[in-house]
């Protein structure tokens, strides 16, 4: 305690100095935390955005992942419902699990006869119910940016279709979407042509696809899929909304519809299948001990089954290398902070020494040792540590909310969709902690050198200084 309270009166001896050393760490300690707090917030909009979409975990055909792009629907699974039903089921998984769902996904054309437009798509047929209440799913607490999901309660031959679609298959119009730039091409009268007789009949064949031509006023596509034996089938559907898939890549592909629709288009009068079971957590931090059941109950429902369980960082490799950036961009400012620190405080308390020669050389003679010197000045650089990252987390605190409070946004490269613009440094006690240790123990390593030196005086030299 003496030793505290001495180190203590030293720094108030030179206020405006050991002010000037507080400001530069409090600086640094705010600066880290609030870069540190909009990485967490990039971590955890993305995360949310793909368990929105896709689930924490996802039993596939082992293969699908790595091939599927080439043939989505040769990995059907096969009697899916019994393993959906076993996981809904299970004892170990409850009060876990919130949605359990199947998806099929598959690449396709799709065509606006009316303008003579089509372009390649990638499909995806969802139980519409199941994917509203997994947009429901809010763990970390991000601002609601998603519209209600379209396709529920939507008739059976109703899609969605991302708005880059929208606009090269000209629907913008018909589907109300603002913004939207049109091709300089010599426009057809309205109405256009029927369809040809073979798209017609194969259109007809399936009973989700009948019913006709649309009415006047509605947007309508032809979406062409192949079969699992390689021949074609083409299914009519009323486009109700185009949406926003939020990364551009995606939005100018996607045509989502109704699992049974998409299921007819592709097997047809075949069994359905569905190429993934996407399961939705309650908690984040469950999934490993979930995937681990499901791999136990997907070999006792299906025995040699050739299933694969992946959770949402496998099957989007962005957000892994993403959240690796954003680790890497935080750790070379954390050491530039560091450095920062470690020479404002070495310099302090280089000039302390100087200040304080006589004094060193006074208390050296009447009995102090060595190591009473020594520390005496590292706990001068550790409280000076101590209350700069103090101040430092305060600051932050306090700038991460106005900033939150100003409700702006931002657009992720390779993004359509701006997102708030968040810093989340209440309640990351981790990084706050860390952030704090950091900085103390190098402002207090940054005084050892000059304790040492102070220490190494001769007392004889340090008396005659003046």
């Amino acid at each position: 305690m003496m030793t505290l309270s001495l180190a203590m009166r030293n720094l108030l001896r030179n206020r405006r100095r050991s002010l000037a050393t507080l400001l530069a760490l409090a600086i640094g300690a705010t600066s880290v935390l609030l870069f540190g707090g909009y990485s967490a917030d990039i971590k955890y909009s993305l995360l949310t955005s793909y368990v929105h979409t896709g689930g924490h975990l996802q039993i596939q055909h082992k293969d699908f992942f790595l091939f599927g792009n080439g043939n989505p629907t040769a990995y059907g699974i096969v009697g899916y419902n019994k393993l959906i039903e076993a996981i809904r089921s299970d004892k170990d998984l409850g009060g876990k699990v919130l949605v359990v769902s199947p998806d099929l996904s598959f690449g396709g054309l799709a065509g606006n006869y009316e303008a003579g437009v089509s372009r390649t798509v990638i499909g995806m047929g969802y139980v519409a119910e199941d994917v509203a209440k997994m947009r429901e799913w809010n763990e970390y607490r991000i601002p609601p940016i998603s519209v209600p999901y379209a396709l529920l309660n939507a008739p059976e031959d109703a899609a969605v279709v991302g708005i880059g679609v929208a606009r090269v298959l000209l629907l913008c119009d018909k589907l109300g979407v603002k913004d939207c730039p049109q091709p300089q091409v010599e426009k057809k009268s309205a109405g256009g042509a029927a369809l040809p007789a073979d798209i017609a009949a194969l259109a007809m064949d399936e009973p989700a696809a009948a019913g006709g031509k649309p009415s006047a006023g509605k947007a309508a596509i032809e979406l062409l899929a192949t079969q699992p034996r390689g021949s074609p089938n083409v299914a009519s559907l009323k486009v109700i909304a185009a949406e926003d898939q939020g990364f551009k890549e995606l939005d100018e592909v996607a045509v989502i519809l109704q699992l049974q629709q998409a299921q007819k288009l592709v097997y047809g009068r075949a069994a359905p299948r569905a190429t993934s079971i996407m399961v939705q957590l309650e908690h984040t931090s469950d999934m490993p001990q979930v995937a681990k059941r499901l791999r136990e109950i997907a070999e006792q429902v299906m025995p040699g089954n050739a299933l694969a369980v992946l959770d949402f960082k496998q099957l989007n490799p962005f957000y892994g290398e993403t959240i690796n950036l954003f680790n890497t961009i935080f750790g070379f400012i954390f050491v530039l902070i560091g450095g920062i620190v470690l020479f404002t405080v070495s310099n302090t308390m280089m000039a302390a020494v100087m200040e304080r020669t006589t004094e060193i050389g006074t208390v050296r003679a009447v009995g102090l040792r060595q190591g009473g010197i020594r520390k005496l000045f590292v706990t001068e650089g550790f409280l000076l540590g101590c209350v700069g990252a103090v101040l430092g987390v305060v600051v932050a605190l306090v700038l991460a909310a106005v900033i939150n409070g100003l409700n702006l946004t931002w657009l992720p490269p390779g993004s359509s969709t701006p997102l708030p613009l968040t810093i989340r440094v209440f309640g990351e006690f981790g990084m706050i902690v860390g952030t704090m240790i950091g900085l103390i123990v190098i402002a207090t390593l940054s005084a050892w050198f000059p304790a040492w030196r102070a220490a190494k005086l001769s007392i004889v030299d340090a008396l005659r200084h003046a």
